[in-house]
């Protein structure tokens, strides 16, 4: 459970404060899962990659969501397969602008959901194959 209240969250002004502030809570606690963070915010033809890293041998695409709701359903759920596909091509498009074809490479999901006055997190490894 992270310091960083929901509050602060659904206080922001717009969603991309609200996803700025979600996304940098999300970095913080992957580091301290053991995630080496790469790049943040990759924006290619393909599409926009949340975070790169590296984590257990893999380069991971890490794709981020909050919310302080659950009206919708959990965080998580918002990754479909068209955000799947999304997310699938950006990551192709880094793969080879970045050369880094032999590097075994998954896509993760981290679901920030509110929990209280703080954040409950759900953490996908391997969450889906590439869908080109």
């Amino acid at each position: 459970m992270s310091s960083q209240s929901s509050d602060d969250f659904r206080n922001q002004p717009n969603t991309r404060a609200q996803g700025r502030l979600g996304e940098d809570e999300a970095v913080r606690w992957l580091a301290a899962q053991g995630y080496q963070i790469v790049e943040r915010n990759v924006v290619n033809h393909g599409g926009e990659i949340d975070v790169v890293g590296r984590e257990a041998g893999y380069l991971c695409f890490i794709e981020i969501k909050a919310r302080a709701s659950e009206r919708f359903g959990p965080a998580i759920a918002a990754v479909d397969p068209r955000k799947q596909r999304r997310i699938s091509r950006a990551a192709a498009l880094y793969v080879a602008i970045k050369k880094l074809h032999k590097e075994p490479c998954r896509f993760d999901v981290l679901g920030l959901d509110r929990d209280g006055s703080g954040w409950r997190y759900t953490l996908v490894r391997n969450a889906f194959p590439y869908a080109g």
